[in-house]
């Protein structure tokens, strides 16, 4: 129904299933948009993290990715789609500027971790190695896009309370604001984020 008729369904196939293209050269216009509608403003920029899953019915996970098994009382069935993680720009006011990186991924690629954390600490597991890097991609590519990191404040949820973030933030001499879940040593290390 988008395309309104079959040529336009056909073109449409062709696009997406071209290997030269993909989500970055779709994306680079309205980043470079977004940059723009950063240099025109003054003062702080919040850049709000988070994920989303975009979930389809299908009868195979192949084709598309897994998100997860879920267990039923009579049956089992696998939920199917993708993962994207973005970083949508935002004046103190509440404008919206757009997006600043968009990173895709299915569990596929993390296949095992979870089993593998309870055997190991995860600590101990390298980041790379877990979903949680989405976090310091996003951050290295929203605040190489925008240029200005001493403008930026980084906003994520609990799940980016993340050591590596914290450093990866500090490397890039940009600001964040994480909601916690570790009670965290704090200012010289003789204090806790709570006290």
């Amino acid at each position: 129904m988008a395309c309104q008729d079959w040529a336009a369904t056909k073109a449409a196939y062709r696009f997406f299933s071209n290997p030269l293209v993909d989500e970055s050269l779709i994306l680079a216009g309205h980043f470079a948009a977004t940059k723009a509608r950063f240099d025109a403003t003054s003062g702080p920029i919040l850049v709000l993290h988070d994920t989303t899953e975009f979930s389809f019915k299908r009868d195979r996970s192949e084709p598309i990715g897994k998100l997860s098994l879920i267990k039923g009382r009579h049956r089992a069935h696998t939920v199917c789609g993708l993962l994207m993680h973005s970083s949508l720009i935002l004046t103190t006011e509440g404008t919206p500027l757009g997006l600043a990186a968009v990173k895709f991924w299915t569990r596929e690629k993390f296949k095992g971790t979870n089993a593998l954390k309870k055997k190991v600490n995860p600590t101990r597991i390298p980041i790379e190695q877990k979903e949680s890097i989405r976090w310091l991609v996003n951050v290295a590519r929203s605040t190489d896009l925008l240029g200005n990191p001493a403008r930026c404040v980084h906003i994520g949820d609990r799940e980016s309370d993340i050591f590596e973030l914290f450093c990866a933030a500090e490397d890039a001499g940009t600001h964040f604001l994480v909601r916690t879940c570790v009670d965290r040593l704090a200012g010289r290390g003789g204090t806790t984020i709570s006290k």
